[in-house]
C-alpha cells in the first residue's frame, strides 16, 4: 500500500492493537495478516513520525522485514540487533511501544535508537554505525558457550557494512562461526557516498550493462589477436568470480543467501523460517526502497532521511538533519 499524503488523523489500526494485548501474537498470524500487519503499521509510522518529528525513510524500508523478524523470531528471547540504530521505529512499535511514540525523541521519553535500559527487545545500544555485526556475533557466542538455543541476527545496512569495524567482523565470524544470521539491507542509499573497496564490490555488482558494454567492446577489439584475447578471458573469467553476488562473503567463510525482495513479506517469511535451522554464519542479502510506501520518501530519499514537526495533512516536508 503506498500513501501520497500524511495521515490527518490517528489510523484505525486493529492488528497492531491485537499484538498489544497478548504476548507473542504476531507469531499466530497468518500469511495475509502478516502483510495487513505491515500496511497498518507503514500508516502508523507515517502519522507518529509527522508528529513528532524523527528519522523516517529507513524505518519505513524495513516495515517488512521487521513483521517478519518478530514473526519469524522467539524475540525477547532470540536476539534482533539493528545497524544503524535510526531503522529501529517499526521494531518498537511492535515490541510493546507503540502507544509512546509519541514521546518519541523528548525529555523522559522514547530514544530515537535501540537503547537497552528502555526494553528488554532492545538487544544492543546502537547509533552510528557498523558494530551490529560483532554485537551479534558475542551473543551467538555467548549462547553456544552456555548451551542455549537462541536465534540471532544483525540487519545492517549497505553503507554501515563498509566500516572497518563490520567488516573485521565479519571476519571473525568466518573464523569462529557461530550460529547467526547476517541480513544486509541494500537500499542503494546510505547518505553520503559510500568510498572503499568494498563500496566498489557492491557498485560493480549492480553495474551489469557498463560490464556487458565493455565485454563487448574489448571483444571485438582483441578477437583478432588471439594472445591478447586469450589472456582477456582468463581475466574475465577471473573477475566474474570476484563480482558474483555473495563471493565475497562466501571467501570469508559465510554462506549467502539472496538477493531478495526486501518488501515481498510472505516469501521473507519462508527463507527466514529456512535460514533459522541453518548452522553457521548465515548472510542473507535483501533489496529494499528507502521510504517504502510514502510516494514523496521514495522519489527524495535523502530529503526525507529525517523530518521535523509537520502538518500531518501535507506531503511537504521541514528539513531536518540526521538527529539523534
Amino acid at each position: 500500500m503506498n500513501f501520497d499524503q500524511l495521515p490527518l488523523t490517528a489510523p484505525e489500526t486493529p492488528l497492531l492493537e491485537r499484538i498489544d494485548s497478548a504476548e507473542r501474537e504476531i507469531a499466530t498470524l497468518t500469511s495475509a495478516e502478516l502483510v495487513a500487519l505491515a500496511d497498518e503499521l507503514r500508516e502508523f509510522l507515517l502519522y507518529s513520525v509527522s508528529t513528532t518529528g524523527g528519522h523516517f525513510g529507513a524505518g519505513l524500508g524495513v516495515v517488512e522485514l521487521t513483521v517478519a523478524l518478530h514473526h519469524v523470531f522467539n524475540t525477547p528471547d532470540d536476539r534482533i540487533v539493528w545497524d544503524v540504530g535510526h531503522q529501529c521505529y517499526p521494531h518498537k512499535v511492535l515490541t510493546g511501544r507503540r502507544h509512546r511514540m509519541s514521546s518519541m525523541r523528548q525529555k523522559s521519553g522514547l530514544s530515537g535508537f535501540p537503547k537497552r535500559s528502555e526494553s528488554e527487545f532492545d538487544t544492543f545500544g546502537v547509533g552510528h554505525s557498523s558494530t551490529s555485526i560483532s554485537a551479534a556475533m558475542g551473543m551467538a557466542l555467548a549462547a553456544r558457550q552456555q548451551g542455549i538455543n537462541r536465534k540471532v541476527a544483525a540487519v545492517i545496512g549497505d553503507g554501515a557494512i563498509t566500516g572497518g569495524m563490520a567488516f573485521e567482523a565479519l571476519a571473525h565470524a568466518g573464523h569462529e562461526r557461530p550460529n547467526m544470521l547476517l541480513i544486509l539491507n541494500d537500499n542503494q542509499m546510505s547518505i553520503g557516498h559510500n568510498t572503499g573497496g568494498l563500496a566498489s564490490y557492491f557498485a560493480r555488482i549492480w553495474a551489469t550493462q557498463t560490464y556487458l558494454t565493455l565485454r563487448e567492446t574489448s571483444k571485438k577489439l582483441l578477437e583478432h589477436v588471439k594472445p591478447a584475447w586469450d589472456l582477456a578471458k582468463r581475466t574475465e573469467e577471473h573477475m566474474k568470480g570476484m563480482v558474483a553476488p555473495g563471493t565475497l562473503f562466501e571467501e570469508l567463510g559465510w554462506h549467502y543467501i539472496g538477493p531478495l525482495d526486501g518488501h515481498d513479506l510472505p516469501s521473507l517469511v519462508e527463507v527466514l523460517k529456512r535460514v533459522s535451522a541453518l548452522s553457521g554464519p548465515q548472510i542473507l542479502h535483501i533489496r529494499t526502497i528507502k521510504g517504502k510506501g510514502f510516494t514523496p520518501a521514495e522519489e527524495d530519499p535523502i530529503g526525507y532521511h529525517a523530518l521535523g514537526k509537520i502538518e500531518p495533512n501535507k506531503t511537504s516536508k521541514t528539513a531536518s538533519p540526521s538527529a539523534p
